[in-house]
C-alpha cells in the first residue's frame, strides 16, 4: 500500500476540508468554537470514510482512475 502518499494526502485534505467546513457553520450565524468544533468533526469523518473505502478498493485491485494507485493497470480499449 501506498502509505506515504496516502498520508501526505490526507494531511493536505485535513486542514482545507475544515477549514471548509467550519467556514460553512461560521457563516450560517454558529459561533466560532462550534464552528470549529464541526469543521474538525466531519472533516475526519469525510477523510476516515474515503480512507476506508480506498483501503478497500486497493485490497480488491479495483481500479480507480482518480487515486491510481494500481500498478500495472491495463485499460479496455
Amino acid at each position: 500500500m501506498p502509505i506515504k502518499k496516502w498520508t501526505l494526502q490526507y494531511l493536505v485534505a485535513f486542514p482545507l476540508l475544515a477549514t471548509t467546513f467550519s467556514s460553512v457553520q461560521y457563516f450560517k450565524g454558529q459561533s466560532f468554537s462550534y464552528s470549529l468544533e464541526f469543521g474538525v468533526t466531519w472533516a475526519f469523518i469525510s477523510i476516515s470514510i474515503f480512507a476506508a473505502r480506498r483501503i478497500y478498493n486497493f485490497k480488491k485491485r479495483i481500479h480507480c482512475e482518480i487515486c491510481n494507485d494500481i500498478q500495472n493497470h491495463k485499460t479496455i480499449e
